[in-house]
């Protein structure tokens, strides 16, 4: 790719970027969120044209229209956002576009070779999801696994990975990387973008850093170094908030006084199963287990937004009626979900609408709406958690993956919230992006809300928690302090 330039109303995506990439080769792609990863490889997987550039692929100059374009290429792209159809099975949704037929002229549609095919991609990535399952029944993990296999069988020469392991726990992680190597050996050309800075450093024979749509610079395997990387990316040296919250020993000033109370509570997952869990006012208390142990599915039936079917939730000692997530939002309790894209925002609506929408009244009067109330309230928010935007009324959808997670942030810290859970807070958000809401955490705390952090990254559990509830199989299997809490205690207990 030579001189690749984008541009989208009010913003220069690409200026003039060059990036190219050998036979077995992994290249990692990095910056900070709007540095123009995810557009540059959106133009080579054929979703968006270039503004200006040449595409070369074996030498031969490309012209890719569409993703179909892309595929005839052999190129493959696993995007950052899931992108698996709710409606269609696992072997469906892999297969889509490129379904295997028989009986001839009649094409009737191979469902057992499908399903036989599927199966193999699968537990090729180390799953066992079955390939009649339907994709929307998944934890946002699994069909994350499902388009890792769905470009797998592609048999691409070009893949590009986006955040492959966001929300992936180690065990399926180093499967994945596994797989990764095994084709890199067969003479694929991998892209990998991560966030994940250690995965960068394991897997990586180059990376090629952008900064602000520019090439920001060139690193070999053995100049591959979290601080090298985190300098070009950011222009400066950055200190890591997990290497000075680690060496710091914090004995945290925890008010031990219940805020939020979820007695023996039982989801549509684990129907037999009970679960219970105390969070204390002023305390950051992470939940950590591998997939499926029921975690997201615990905090949404705790907001009303899945079934509880059995249980008590409780605030400051008092019962909860929650029905449905307004219920749970007039209380109080804020739900920053893990899927950023399907459920945190409204893509088409603007940055203002979307941080404004759940305090409506806020800014009405007699039933009508203040634009300006509105304004003034989502500016000061944004410019709080350092949202890179055009302005307050640019769509949601046109931002990077990280800033529209600052812009769900925003619109929960905006009502103040007595209980906030974060599900993956910082899945897909840079280094800077990262400290940022790792310190907005912590302010929380500070004044005095209640904060749940899921997170399947240890590293940051261990870093910024209180303490740990670690879950397996829809049980709560183990509450470690702060001062026992380390990567291997947790992981004793997730697979208890």
């Amino acid at each position: 790719m030579r001189a690749i330039a984008k541009r989208f109303p009010g913003v220069v995506a690409l200026d003039q970027v060059d990036f190219e990439i050998a036979r077995g080769e992994i290249v990692a792609l990095v910056g900070e969120n709007g540095a123009g990863k995810s557009t540059l490889m959106k133009i080579l997987g054929g979703i968006h044209r270039p503004d200006g550039g040449e595409i070369r692929i074996e030498g031969v100059s490309a012209t890719i229209d569409d993703p179909a374009a892309a595929t005839r290429l052999g190129i493959a792209v696993i995007h950052q956002e899931l992108e698996t159809i709710d409606t269609l099975d696992v072997a469906g949704n892999i297969f889509l576009g490129r379904e295997p037929y028989r009986a001839g002229p009649l094409r009737l549609l191979d469902r057992r070779r499908m399903e036989q095919q599927a199966a193999q991609h699968l537990s090729r990535i180390g799953t066992a999801i079955a390939p009649r399952t339907i994709a929307g029944r998944l934890s946002t993990a699994q069909q994350r696994l499902v388009s890792i296999a769905r470009a797998l069988s592609v048999d691409a020469r070009i893949l590009i990975l986006d955040e492959p392991t966001a929300s992936l726990g180690a065990d399926e992680a180093e499967r994945l990387f596994a797989v990764l190597k095994e084709l890199r050996a067969d003479g694929t050309a991998i892209v990998y973008i991560s966030h994940r800075l250690a995965e960068i450093e394991a897997m990586a024979d180059r990376a090629v850093v952008l900064r602000d749509g520019r090439n920001a610079g060139m690193l070999a395997r053995a100049e591959i170094r979290r601080d090298r990387l985190v300098q070009l990316m950011v222009g400066r040296t950055l200190e890591s908030e997990y290497a000075s919250r680690l060496a710091a020993s914090r004995t945290p000033a925890v008010e031990r006084t219940p805020r939020l109370e979820i007695d023996r509570v039982r989801t549509s997952r684990y129907p037999a199963v009970e679960a219970s869990l105390t969070v204390y006012r002023g305390e950051v208390l992470g939940v950590a287990g591998l997939i499926g142990a029921g975690r997201s599915e615990l905090a949404e039936a705790v907001c009303g937004i899945g079934p509880r079917l059995a249980g008590r939730v409780l605030l400051d000692g008092v019962p909860l009626a929650i029905a449905a997530p307004r219920d749970a939002i007039r209380k109080g309790i804020c739900l920053v979900p893990e899927d950023r894209r399907g459920r945190g925002v409204i893509a088409a609506m603007s940055v203002r609408e979307n941080i404004t929408l759940p305090n409506l009244p806020a800014f009405s009067r007699l039933s009508l709406i203040s634009r300006r109330a509105e304004s003034t309230a989502a500016q000061l928010i944004a410019t709080k958690l350092s949202v890179k935007t055009p302005s307050l009324e640019t769509p949601v959808g046109t931002l990077s993956g990280g800033n529209q997670q600052k812009v769900v942030l925003a619109r929960w810290l905006a009502l103040g919230p007595r209980v906030i859970l974060f599900d993956e807070p910082t899945q897909g958000v840079d280094v800077g992006a990262k400290a940022e809401i790792h310190r907005l955490i912590r302010q929380l705390a500070d004044e005095g809300t209640a904060v749940v952090l899921i997170s399947s990254d240890l590293e940051e559990i261990v870093a910024e928690c209180d303490r740990v509830a670690v879950m397996h199989d829809g049980r709560v299997t183990g509450v470690l302090e702060r001062s026992n809490c380390t990567p291997h205690a947790i992981m004793q207990l997730a697979v208890a």
